[in-house]
């Protein structure tokens, strides 16, 4: 093998290069075969860091060149790049997955190891291995940290290890310049001086070949003489087992690629999928006896679909069980019947995920959104035929609470964003102009202008999209710097007769108000005859967000509305503020600890005796991120004056939500 190796060297500077990634041990003079084996021990003790194929397939650590990597050097022709396994743990891994992996076997990394008493030896000092492996993790943990990612360099020069008086050095400048087949490392080392295993050579080696093809392929096969090609075949015929397992491992990749393409239902769809499972209770003298503890879901389907690269048409099918608490006894008779009837009492026990779409909560699949997005020239054109809502396209600079009502934020509506946003909702359009430089102390900022229909599809008189229920939005957001965000919000709404305020348009096809108090919702209620009417709303939001740190974020938001009722003695208005403090990576990367107080929405001028109280709402969540995919999260929320009485006990609310994204 060394002899091979050496007589490959003086025949040809490319297999002179490439063979320079093996150590000095690796190419010395002949010997024995009990030579060689103590010698692949030795190297093995002294450089553990080389993992094994199982371990690099289930880690992701690509001490060799992975597949991708290979294929990228079939399709690019940008050559490979060889990392150690201490530096791809650095980047890749954490250090207690590399713990979990194991050596490479001696059987495995060289074939001179086949001798049973090689193979004790190598067992034997496994443990010590093992040991040894942490060490050089840490060692070499932070190499190539401070370069920038390198291409494949195009010069010799580009490597700051290599000088013109090194021995390999014409080697090496064929390698890089002839044949493109060695990039180095992100740092701008080379590290010839380094050992490494026959896995490590071969996949150079194959790089190489790859190489050669495409120079053959391109009609300049007369950069490659008859001698290069003939070590090359000398050498792929040394490397046989190893070059084949590198190839089996492409081949099984375009195996499994051919059978995705084969079956996917679509080249320009992607699907993105979330699942909610909550387990709640209500506690409290009145509203903990009239509820029990539930166990809940709700699923989402969300079909995106590109067919620019630049545009996205968002299909979402939802379906769910979960329905909300009643809380109070407080509200508004609008039946004129002596008593609150269940769908007059509050609802401020809105979660997030009780938004299923489905009016009977009986797990019926609805298309709950479909909505389209893409620029048209400076601006974002937004086109929404059912389920938008202004927040859809519209800042709500509500950071780590705000989710769009999925599964990863606050628990409640009234936590996830400024209530003036569930004003109004459904099919309309919407145009967001950017402006402000990134170099400047007014960051990238915006314009918004939106009008949503809660009517659009239904063709009698005073419906459809301008003559029925409708909220028209302007906003214009700035950021300042790069921790400070803000955001003022105008809606001007019209609503028919039997509307909600905070309607979301028209959530599960009822009036029904998806955050704040019944008083607060209900519009042009005469507050003597109890006869209904058409009314307007004018409503002013101001939304902000500091992040003094990476680990602190700071947000609230206030609300006013003012609200005109077409009949008589049914003008009122309304008021929302509240305040959050997010931690985001709270124990552990991903982890969120969030707590969020306010007002929910609530009346004024519309209230009756023992009715006017403010119904303040304390929120605190902690999710944990379990895996990419998986999160749990434990809550308390806590409501005084349910209803806007203080005759109602107040009301606890425990949630513990687990959300399965996909």
């Amino acid at each position: 093998m060394s002899n091979l190796l050496w007589k490959s060297l003086v025949v040809s500077p490319a297999v002179l290069g490439a063979t320079l990634l093996v150590s000095a041990t690796a190419i010395a003079a002949p010997s024995t075969t009990t030579q060689k084996a103590i010698q692949t021990e030795v190297l093995q003790t002294e450089k553990p860091e080389i993992l094994s194929t199982e371990a690099l397939q289930a880690d992701k650590l690509e001490v060799l060149p992975t597949v991708d990597k290979l294929e990228a050097s079939k399709n690019t022709s940008k050559g490979i790049v060889f990392p150690t396994a201490a530096t791809e743990v650095a980047q890749k891994a954490d250090v207690a997955q590399v713990q979990k992996s194991t050596i490479f076997s001696t059987s495995t990394a060289t074939t001179v190891g086949k001798k049973p008493q090689v193979l004790a030896q190598v067992q034997q000092v496994q443990q010590q291995t093992q040991v040894n492996t942490l060490d050089q993790v840490n060692k070499y943990s932070n190499e190539g940290k401070n370069g920038n990612s390198l291409a494949q360099v195009t010069s010799v020069s580009q490597f700051s290890d290599v000088q013109p008086t090194d021995w390999a050095f014409q080697a090496l400048q064929s390698l890089v310049e002839r044949y493109g087949c060695i990039a180095g490392y992100p740092n701008g080392t080379y590290r010839g001086n380094r050992a490494l295993t026959r896995y490590e050579f071969a996949a150079g080696l194959n790089a190489c070949l790859d190489r050669v093809n495409e120079l053959i392929a391109t009609a300049t096969a007369d950069l490659v003489t008859k001698e290069d090609l003939a070590t090359l075949q000398r050498l792929q015929e040394e490397f046989s087992a190893e070059l084949a397992t590198l190839r089996g491992r492409v081949d099984a990749l375009e195996a499994r690629s051919a059978e995705l393409e084969s079956n996917q239902f679509s080249t320009t769809t992607k699907l993105v999928g979330e699942a909610i499972f909550a387990l709640s209770d209500v506690f409290g003298d009145q509203a903990g006896s009239r509820n029990n503890t539930v166990f809940q879901e709700r699923v989402r389907l969300d079909l995106q679909t590109s067919f620019t690269g630049k545009d996205v048409l968002h299909t979402r099918l939802a379906t769910g069980n979960a329905g909300r608490f009643n809380l109070g006894t407080g509200g508004i008779d609008t039946n004129r019947n002596g008593r609150i009837d269940n769908q007059e009492l509050s609802a401020e026990g809105f979660q997030t995920f009780n938004l299923s779409g489905n009016a009977a909560n009986n797990n019926g699949i609805v298309l709950d959104w479909l909505a389209y997005y893409v620029p048209v020239g400076p601006a974002r054109l937004y086109v929404s035929a059912t389920g938008g809502i202004h927040s859809d396209y519209a800042a709500t600079v509500n950071p780590y609470f705000e989710d769009y009502d999925g599964g990863n934020g606050a628990l409640t509506t009234f936590a996830s964003e400024n209530p003036i946003f569930r004003i109004g909702g459904g099919a309309g359009a919407a145009l967001n102009f950017n402006f402000g430089k990134s170099g400047g102390l007014l960051k990238p900022s915006g314009l918004t202008i939106g009008y949503l229909g809660s009517e659009p599809n239904n063709p009698s008189n005073g419906s459809g999209i301008f003559e029925g229920n409708y909220a028209a939005l302007g906003q214009v957001n700035f950021n300042l710097g790069e921790r400070v965000a803000l955001a003022a919000t105008y809606v001007h709404g019209y609503h028919g007769a039997g509307s909600a305020l905070f309607d979301a348009g028209g959530f599960q096809d009822q009036s029904l108000g998806v955050v704040g108090t019944q008083q607060a919702n209900t519009l042009g209620v005469n507050r003597v005859t109890g006869q209904q009417s058409a009314s307007s709303s004018n409503s002013y939001g101001l939304s902000a967000a500091i992040r003094p740190s990476d680990k602190l974020s700071i947000s609230g938001f206030v609300s006013y509305h003012e609200v005109t009722g077409f009949g008589q003695n049914d003008n009122f208005e309304a008021w929302s503020y509240g305040a959050g403090l997010a931690l985001p990576d709270f124990g552990k990367k991903g982890n969120v600890l969030g707590i969020f107080g306010g007002a929910e929405p609530y009346a004024l001028g519309q209230s009756g005796r023992n009715s006017r109280d403010i119904p303040y709402h304390v929120e605190g969540f902690y999710k944990y991120r379990v895996s990419d995919n998986v999160s749990i999260t434990p809550g308390v929320i806590w409501l005084t004056s349910p209803g806007q009485n203080s005759n109602n006990s107040d009301a606890f609310i425990g949630t513990l939500r687990t959300t399965f994204t996909f």
